[in-house]
């Protein structure tokens, strides 16, 4: 279990690919006013083989250190995939890439960001 704080501790202290992509194929907001996280995801993408794939993914916020981390290691899992594996990502997913099950409470910080990014790509869904 430490292991798993430690991983996303430091993906809190050290967060990867905070910015903003400009211009920019997707954006999205997304906020959670439980405890008022705030995350803006913006992404890239191209079609390749027929299939839209993720090339950039960036995105900025505040919010508690599951949100922010979950944010930083979505962002560097993301880049490669097709946007039909995106899409299929649920809460599973998200509990498999942040290394941990994730409490009721803590449900809806860590999904934030996969939420925001889903909907950042379904113009071309």
């Amino acid at each position: 279990m430490d292991l798993y704080r430690e991983f996303i501790l430091d993906h809190y202290k050290h967060p990867r690919n905070v910015g903003e992509l400009s211009p920019c194929d997707g954006k999205n907001d997304r906020a959670n006013a439980v405890c008022g996280d705030k995350l803006s995801i913006f992404v890239n993408w191209e079609e390749r083989e027929g299939e839209h794939v993720v090339t950039d993914m960036k995105w900025n916020g505040v919010g508690c250190a599951i949100s922010q981390a979950s944010a930083s290691i979505l962002s560097e899992l993301v880049i490669g995939k097709s946007v039909a594996e995106i899409l299929a990502f649920d809460r599973k997913t998200v509990e498999e890439y942040i290394g941990t099950p994730l409490t009721p409470a803590r449900t809806k910080c860590a999904i934030l960001a996969l939420d925001a990014l889903q909907k950042a790509l379904v113009p071309i869904d």
